[in-house]
C-alpha cells in the first residue's frame, strides 16, 4: 500500500491506485511524535510518547522531535487544535521532517485536516502498529490477520482523489449509472475482507482440530502472555530451546509458537508464546487476531509475564488484562511473573514484591527462578479427572511412560507381576489402562483441580 493511500494524501497520477493484496510497507523517515495529555495526565502522556518513540524506531523512523500537549479534551477537527497544528507545522518545516506520528487513533476527518495544516504526512498510532505487525508476520495466518486489520482500518479512511476521478461514467456519450472511484475501491476492499475472514475461519478450524487432539490426550495447555518485549519468547527458548526470534524491539515476534515440555512432576504440558500486547492496541487488530487469541481463553493456565525493569508495571498488567477480557480469557487462572530480575537491585525487588504481591520473580535471560517457576506451574495446572490403580506388566513400559507423561502419578511400586501405579488420568489414558486396572479403583475420580 502506498503511503498516500494509507494517510489519505492524493496520488501523483491517476495510475497510482490502491493495491489490496500486496500492501507495501510504510517507510517512515524523519518523524515528529505528538501526544495529548487529557485531564492533566502529563506523566502518563510522556510515558506513552516514549513508547511511541520505540514503536517508530521499530518501524524504521528517525525521531527528530516529540511534542506533548495538555488539553481538557481532544479537538474535534484536528485533535490538537489549529494553534498547536501551526506550531507543529513550523517544527516540521524547521527540522525537515516528513512524517507526523500521533499517539492516539485519529478519525478520518482529523487526519485530513491535520495533514492540510501541517503540510506533511500524518499517521496515527494505529497505522504505525499495523505497519510493524505487517513487517513481522511470517505465517500465512499471521499475514492474513494483519491484512484484515489493515483493510478494516483503511476502509472508512478512503476519500475521493479529485474531480477527474469522480465518475467512471459521466458526460455526453458516457452517461449511465456510474460508480465513484472510491465506491469501486470500497467494494474491492469489502470483497477482500470477506475472503480473508473465510480463510481465517478455515485456519482456525485446523488449529481447533489440533487442540482437541491435545485435549483428548490429556495434555494441559499453558499460555505465555504479556506486554510486548516482556520476555515471553526468551522464556520459551529457555524452557524448550524453541529458537524463537528474540530482539530488544517491540513485536519482534508475532506468530505464536507452541512447544511440549515435561514438568518437574513428570507430566507434560504445552507452552504457547502468544503475540505481545500494548496499550491502545488497535481494535481492528484484536478483532483480526481474535481466533488466535481465543487459544488463550482455552488454556488451563495463563502465565502473565511482566517486564519488571520498566517504570510502570501496573499499567502494563492492566493493558494485558484488558485484552484478555476482550477475548474471553479473563476467567482463566493466572500466574503473574516478574521477568528481567537480572536488571533489578534489591530495593527494586522489595518494592515490586509489595506492589505485586504473590508474583514470581525470574530472569528468562539468566535462568534465575525458572526451575521454581516450572514447579509452581505444575501445582497450578488442573489435575486429571480419574483416579485409579493399575498393575502394568513389565513388557508394557510404554504405558508406564504414558502414565507419567499424560497423568499425575501418585505412587509407584515394583512387584513381581509388574509395575503397580496409582495415578490421576485423563479419560483417554484411563481407557488405555482399563485392562490393567485393579479392583476397587475409583471410577469417577475426585475431579479435584489444582489451586487457581
Amino acid at each position: 500500500m502506498s503511503d498516500h493511500v494509507l494517510t489519505g494524501a492524493r496520488p501523483t497520477s491517476p495510475a497510482d491506485e490502491l493495491r489490496l493484496v500486496e500492501l507495501r510497507k510504510l517507510r517512515l523517515e524523519r518523524a515528529v511524535l505528538v501526544a495529548v495529555a487529557v485531564d492533566g495526565s502529563l506523566d502518563a502522556a510522556e510515558r506513552s510518547v516514549e513508547e511511541l518513540r520505540r514503536l517508530a524506531e521499530t518501524a524504521g523512523a528517525e525521531v527528530v522531535d516529540t511534542m506533548v500537549q495538555r488539553r481538557a479534551r481532544p479537538d474535534a477537527g484536528t485533535f490538537i487544535g489549529k494553534g498547536k497544528a501551526r506550531e507543529l507545522a513550523a517544527t516540521v518545516k524547521a527540522l525537515g521532517a516528513d512524517t507526523v506520528v500521533m499517539d492516539d487513533e485519529l478519525s478520518p476527518g482529523q487526519l485530513r485536516h491535520l495533514e492540510e495544516l501541517v503540510d506533511a504526512k500524518v499517521i496515527d498510532r494505529t497505522a504505525l502498529i499495523l505497519d510493524i505487525f505487517a513487517q513481522h508476520a511470517t505465517s500465512r495466518e499471521g499475514k492474513s490477520q494483519v491484512e484484515l486489520a489493515q483493510l478494516s482500518y483503511l476502509l472508512p479512511r478512503l476519500r475521493g482523489w479529485g474531480e477527474s476521478l469522480t465518475r467512471l461514467g459521466a458526460g455526453i456519450g458516457t452517461r449511465g449509472p456510474g460508480e465513484t472511484k472510491m465506491e469501486v475501491d470500497r467494494r474491492r476492499i469489502r470483497r477482500r475482507i470477506t475472503k480473508l475472514r473465510r480463510d481465517l475461519v478455515d485456519m482456525a478450524r485446523t488449529r481447533d482440530v489440533k487442540r482437541r487432539r491435545r485435549e483428548r490426550a490429556g495434555v494441559p495447555a499453558v499460555a505465555l502472555v504479556g506486554y510486548t518485549n516482556a520476555g515471553k519468547s526468551t522464556l520459551l527458548n529457555r524452557l524448550s530451546g524453541a529458537g524463537v526470534l528474540v530482539e530488544d524491539k517491540l513485536f519482534s515476534t508475532l506468530d505464536p509458537t507452541t512447544r511440549r515440555l515435561d514438568l518437574p512432576s513428570g507430566r507434560a504440558a504445552t507452552f504457547t508464546d502468544t503475540v505481545g500486547f500494548i496499550a491502545k492496541l488497535p481494535h481492528d487488530l484484536v478483532e483480526a487476531f481474535k481466533s488466535t487469541l481465543e487459544e488463550v481463553a482455552r488454556a488451563d493456565l495463563v502465565v502473565h509475564l511482566v517486564d519488571a525493569a520498566q517504570p510502570d508495571p501496573d499499567g502494563q498488567v492492566a493493558a494485558v488484562r484488558a485484552v484478555l477480557g476482550e477475548v474471553g480469557a479473563a476467567d482463566v487462572p493466572e500466574l503473574l511473573v516478574l521477568n528481567k530480575a537480572d536488571l533489578l537491585d534489591e530495593v527494586s525487588r522489595a518494592r515490586l514484591a509489595r506492589q505485586l504481591p504473590g508474583a514470581a520473580i525470574i530472569s528468562a535471560a539468566t535462568g534465575e527462578g525458572v526451575d521454581g517457576l516450572l514447579a509452581v506451574i505444575a501445582t497450578r495446572l488442573p489435575r486429571p479427572p480419574v483416579e485409579l490403580d493399575a498393575l502394568l506388566p513389565y513388557d508394557r513400559g510404554d504405558l508406564v511412560d504414558r502414565a507419567h507423561r499424560e497423568g499425575e502419578v501418585l505412587t509407584v511400586e515394583h512387584v513381581a507381576e509388574g509395575t503397580k501405579v496409582r495415578l490421576r488420568a485423563p479419560s483417554a489414558l484411563a481407557h488405555a489402562l482399563a485392562p490393567y486396572r485393579l479392583d476397587g479403583a475409583a471410577e469417577g475420580g475426585s475431579g479435584e483441580a489444582g489451586a487457581s
